[in-house]
């Protein structure tokens, strides 16, 4: 679709295709300098690490070309009322980033997991705690299940138990 408006000042911002495209071959030289060991599944630990770096490569080079053409993608957003900045959200999301961090140590993976994610579906506006509890405890205790399947301590359930 083509979009006569192009970002602020009418310049087009290949510029920030470029510095995706960069960032891609960053993760892709990071990934070279991974081990090569590899589990029972044929893949090692670079695996993810090539894929992101490929991933961003390519939408780094689609979004040059397009800012070239001068094409934005369009989204339901840009058919919006725009959204002004929410310092709360904002420290919200980041306390989800950083309750991690600190909690990790003495509630283990899952219960930090599930507190980080309820602070971030609260950032993004749900006020469900109950519900956003149980979820998050769901996906981090499966997710904590399945790495210890696979062979990977991610430590115990809840260390403060014993």
């Amino acid at each position: 679709m083509k979009n006569d408006s192009v970002a602020a000042g009418g310049r087009r911002p290949w510029w920030l295709g470029l510095a995706i495209l960069i960032m891609g071959a960053l993760w892709l030289n990071g990934a070279r300098g991974i081990a090569s060991t590899t589990n029972y599944v044929g893949l090692g630990p670079a695996a993810i690490v090539l894929a992101v770096g490929l991933v961003l490569v390519l939408l780094g080079f689609l979004l040059i070309v397009q800012a070239l053409k001068g094409q934005l993608a369009s989204s339901a957003e840009d058919e919006e009322e725009e959204a002004s900045f929410s310092r709360p959200a904002f420290l919200m999301a980041l306390a989800g980033v950083g309750v991690p961090l600190l909690t990790i140590c003495w509630l283990g993976f899952p219960f930090s997991a599930m507190l980080a994610f309820t602070l971030v579906t609260h950032a993004f506006g749900s006020r469900r705690t109950m519900l956003d509890l149980g979820i998050g405890a769901l996906i981090a205790s499966l997710a904590w299940l399945g790495f210890s399947r696979l062979g990977i301590s991610l430590g115990p359930f809840f260390p403060l138990l014993g």
